[in-house]
């Protein structure tokens, strides 16, 4: 499996070990940058990792800055990105089962770099599970994507009662 890795300044020490992790697991690295200590534009490596991952020459994308929400931003402005912030265990889970997410993003200032290692490999052992609405609701954000108007869906559960 091929791994697109780019962070900032902030998330360089985090990248780097991360790197080290991903190799010794036998995963496939491009490390995009930065490759230093210095100040950096977190937007440059989220647009690397993001065509890396949209073009196929990557099946995965990891982006680390210091809070996660820029680079996030930024890869999610590259077409076919699905990129979330991997700040739970549980949220990392579900970005790939009902998401289909393809690259995450951490922050560095925000957590310790054992949550991140761990959270990487939730990610990359999560399949999608792509339950009708979890299909459904990946189509939607796929045609907003594409420019496309979409409208809510008809309830999916039938036995759906509000509780207001």
């Amino acid at each position: 499996m091929r791994i697109a890795v780019g962070g900032d300044r902030c998330g360089f020490n985090y990248k780097t070990k991360l790197v080290q992790y991903l190799e010794r697991n036998n995963y496939e690295v491009r490390d995009v940058g930065t490759h230093e200590y210095v100040p950096s534009d977190s937007p440059v490596f989220a647009a690397d990792v993001g065509r890396l991952v949209a073009s196929g020459e990557c099946d995965y994308g990891v982006l680390i800055c210091a809070t996660g929400t820029g680079i996030a931003i930024a890869a999610n402005k590259i077409k076919g990105i699905m990129c979330g912030i991997g700040y739970d265990d549980e949220v990392t889970r579900k970005m790939r089962e009902h998401n289909d997410a393809n690259v995450i993003a951490f922050g560095a200032d925000h957590m310790k770099y054992e949550d991140v290692e761990r959270r990487m490999k939730i990610f990359l052992e999560t399949d999608f599970t792509g339950q009708r609405h979890h299909r459904q609701r990946v189509e939607q954000i796929i045609a907003l994507d594409n420019g496309k108007t979409i409208h809510q869906s008809p309830l999916l559960n039938q036995d759906w009662k509000s509780t207001v």
